[in-house]
């Protein structure tokens, strides 16, 4: 008698004639019509039980192949829809920093950004040579940026920087946060320095069918009160202005704390009018912690200051997360500020 079983499928063979002696051990057993018959219902059963694991097996694999199929599609979704932003002040190079100088933490900045993996990414305190030294190290991007003094190359920028692959720039500029914000190197108000926004719109290749892009870029003074809130009101016309039938994003180091007036005139409703754009961060943090500061000061463990770093976006993003990246080597951060992030969601 011999038996052949495969895994799939499963062939019973008898070769003829059937034998009657089988050998089993050091003694033959000899094979009646009563024990033939059993050990042939032996066999069948055995068959069976090898085929009904053979399609166990294939079903399993059928449905695991399918599974990972299912995430791989959702994965390739998700990265199409979500859009990842990110708002970095990465201190003027030109300044005495002893340790943390440019020169020695460029490097460290440019290994966050790419960990950061933004689409989007507006800098503040940048100057014509990080400008330069971002875009060579981030060859997937390209920018717009010019200096606040002369419009050219002289003084900081709004540095902002978009994946060249996913985005197509349809037009961009820059204003002044003045009371004559088309005039180069305007001032205003009890501002210490000329201070600027750089904007511009894109169209998102991989939703083609989705509204343009507004992408806005600023830094508010440090010294002046008055400035800074008629800088927030300023934005704010502009997003609505610039902004028509576009989806906003506004980045910027504000150098002010949510509890201040310019945080009211650019985010609270004003005269019964909503504004342009929410907070990111606080949309999905809602309730205030004490470890929300954004100027480390090159500290990685100064988190209790006040939060000066924001991302906003007009309501019809959906705020997948919004977080303020702690990176640090050594206990020394890339820039001075820690950056902010958010991923938006069509």
């Amino acid at each position: 008698m011999l038996l052949a079983l495969s895994a799939n499928p499963v062939n019973l063979h008898l070769s003829p004639p059937l034998v009657s002696r089988i050998q089993l051990g050091p003694s033959p057993m000899t094979l009646n019509d009563t024990n033939s018959a059993t050990l042939l219902r032996c066999i069948a059963s055995i068959s069976m039980a090898v085929a009904a694991l053979s399609t166990s097996h294939l079903i399993a694999q059928e449905t695991a192949q399918g599974a990972s199929q299912d995430a791989s599609r959702e994965a390739a979704q998700s990265d199409v829809a979500s859009i990842q932003v990110v708002s970095f002040n990465i201190r003027y190079g030109t300044a005495t920093d002893g340790e943390n100088h440019w020169d020695k933490r460029r490097e460290f900045l440019i290994d966050t950004i790419k960990t950061m993996k933004p689409d989007l990414l507006g800098t503040q305190e940048t100057v014509g040579f990080q400008r330069d030294y971002l875009a060579s190290n981030l060859p997937d991007y390209d920018h717009l940026g010019v200096g606040r003094d002369d419009g050219k190359e002289a003084g900081e920028m709004m540095a902002l920087y978009y994946l060249r692959e996913r985005f197509e720039k349809i037009e961009g500029g820059h204003f002044w946060l003045s009371e004559t914000p088309e005039v180069v190197g305007s001032k205003s108000w009890d501002s210490s320095l000329p201070r600027m926004a750089t904007w511009v719109k894109l169209r998102d290749r991989k939703q083609p069918g989705a509204p343009k892009i507004l992408f806005m870029n600023t830094h508010f003074d440090h010294m002046g009160k008055t400035a800074r809130l008629e800088s927030a009101r300023l934005i704010r016309r502009k997003l609505i202005e610039l902004g028509k039938d576009c989806r906003l994003i506004l980045t910027g180091d504000f150098n002010a704390d949510q509890q201040s007036p310019p945080y009211e005139a650019l985010f609270a409703e004003v005269e019964n009018q909503p504004s342009p754009v929410i907070d990111t961060y606080r949309a999905t943090h809602p309730n205030r912690a004490s470890d929300e500061g954004t100027f480390s000061g090159f500290k990685s463990g100064a988190i209790k200051g006040a939060r000066i770093d924001w991302i906003g976006v007009s309501s019809d993003w959906k705020v997948h997360s919004a977080n303020i990246d702690r990176t640090a080597r050594d206990g020394r951060t890339p820039s001075d500020h820690f950056p902010v992030t958010a991923t938006l969601k069509y």
